[in-house]
């Protein structure tokens, strides 16, 4: 955890940590969608909530912020890959934030016993493709 959180924050990508009564509820960072340069415009956002914080705004909170400062920094796309198809929690939150649904791939991840898909969400920021970088 320490090496993915300082080879983001290193990357200049953020990293937002959210607090209730004192403790950590919950933390989203984003980080480069690919590695080459024509993917530059794009990053992947994170989104980890305590359960014992859930459905209380803190993903919210965290999500609104990171598009806040991607879109400021001149970021063009954001894409979601959520874990599990079966995610209502996150795939809702992402929804209600102007993500659409790109895709789902099947069965690519094993955890726990199963088989689990990757559903795929991407939402425009600033103007998007609608102009040049």
């Amino acid at each position: 955890m320490t090496k993915r959180f300082e080879a983001i924050v290193g990357a200049g990508f953020p990293y937002v940590v959210a607090e209730v009564d004192g403790k950590v509820a919950g933390y989203a960072y984003v980080n480069a969608y690919r590695p080459r340069p024509a993917y530059r415009y794009a990053v992947e956002d994170s989104i980890y909530i305590d359960p014992a914080t859930q459905r209380r705004g803190v993903g919210q909170a965290l999500l609104t912020h990171l598009i806040k400062i991607c879109t400021a920094r001149g970021y063009r796309q954001m894409i979601a890959v959520i874990g599990d198809s079966d995610q209502p929690g996150s795939i809702g939150l992402h929804k209600r934030n102007g993500f659409t649904l790109s895709g789902t791939v099947r069965s690519v991840g094993f955890k726990h016993g199963k088989w689990l898909d990757q559903v795929i969400m991407q939402r425009a920021l600033g103007a998007g493709d609608k102009t040049s970088p």
